[in-house]
């Protein structure tokens, strides 16, 4: 069974011969460990990549988002890092009063990349392809506004919010159409939503302001015969009904936040899980036979004839021993 198949049959609960593998790499992990991760890679390579995006006209950024000092993005937000191989914090806004909101400019250069390249590159691999753009309405408007001024803003709700919000929202559903318009197998939009135990905001007001953004997506993927992935960090547990009310296909999340045994009586079946193992303390500090446990207690709370993928996230402080073993446990759990 091809990567491809494994990924599409876990979406589907159709019994993949082994549980699909998905690692995720910040540079650090590189800076760090490049022995050992060119280990894990060639033991067990991911069955999912990103098509890459070629752009007609690259869009102007200044900086590396990964290297100690400020970075400048596409969309003109500048972040500040102290720490090489993770990004930084957006410490001036973008747009600092509501006077300002006419500065605010989505990169439409994105928009046009070369499609044929990212069909050439789906026909070429037998993984399992997501588009190269990924919609996040609410870090966006952090990123412009700053998270403490976004916080107010919705507390507020002034016309200009909804305004910002408005030019953020269709300029990322005229790039994920266009990416529905490839060969890609899937799509993903991401927004980090929780603390360690609750949602950044009210249920009620994600449900007013948020969800209707994320039906557009899940809706639009659908359209185009695409899966649709979210990415979101904390503790969600409020909002993962809703996720699957909408029908999106898989979501990441960091589920040792929250109760996994609870989840898996309330959505087991219902949505794939895409990873993850605790990278807050497991991937770090823990022992192999942490790591084994942490797999097994997913596997038994979660897997239902697929529904899981076994995604894992190299990041800074994780031990590469830790990260070889979650891939090594999923091999073993399904046997």
């Amino acid at each position: 069974m091809s990567s491809r198949n494994l990924v599409k049959a876990s979406l589907e609960f159709q019994c993949p011969q082994r549980v699909p593998r998905d690692l995720w790499l910040l540079p650090w992990a590189s800076d760090h460990y490049a022995n050992e991760l060119k280990q894990i890679k060639l033991r067990f390579p991911s069955d999912i990549a990103t098509a890459p995006a070629i752009y007609k006209q690259p869009p102007e950024v200044q900086g590396d988002p990964y290297q100690i000092g400020q970075y400048v993005d596409e969309w003109g937000c500048i972040f500040t890092s102290k720490q090489a191989g993770v990004i930084g914090e957006v410490k001036e806004p973008l747009i600092k009063s509501w006077e300002e909101l006419d500065k605010l400019r989505p990169p439409t250069e994105m928009l046009e990349f070369d499609r044929q390249a990212v069909d050439e590159f789906c026909r070429n691999t037998d993984k399992f392809v997501l588009g190269g753009c990924c919609p996040r309405p609410f870090e966006r408007m952090q990123f412009i506004r700053r998270s403490d001024n976004l916080y107010i803003d919705l507390a507020e709700r002034k016309p200009e919010f909804y305004e910002m919000l408005g030019k953020v929202h269709q300029f990322f559903l005229e790039e994920l159409e266009l990416w529905a318009k490839t060969e890609v197998d899937g799509l993903m939009f991401m927004d980090d939503w929780g603390t360690q135990r609750s949602l950044l905001i009210s249920p009620t007001l994600w449900r007013e302001i948020f969800k209707p953004l994320y039906n557009e997506y899940i809706n639009l993927a659908h359209r185009y015969g695409k899966y649709i992935f979210m990415h979101s960090d904390g503790h969600i547990f409020d909002i993962l009904p809703d996720l699957v009310e909408m029908g999106l296909d898989a979501v990441n999340s960091q589920l040792f936040c929250m109760d996994i045994e609870k989840i898996g009586e309330r959505l087991r079946g219902k949505i794939t899980f895409w990873g993850e193992i605790d990278r807050q303390w497991i991937l770090s500090f823990g022992s192999r036979e942490d790591v084994f446990q942490a797999v097994r207690r997913v596997k038994e709370s979660l897997y239902a004839d697929g529904g899981v993928i076994a995604q894992c996230e190299f990041g800074a402080g994780a031990k590469p021993e830790n990260v070889y073993a979650v891939f090594e446990a999923w091999e073993q759990v399904l046997i």
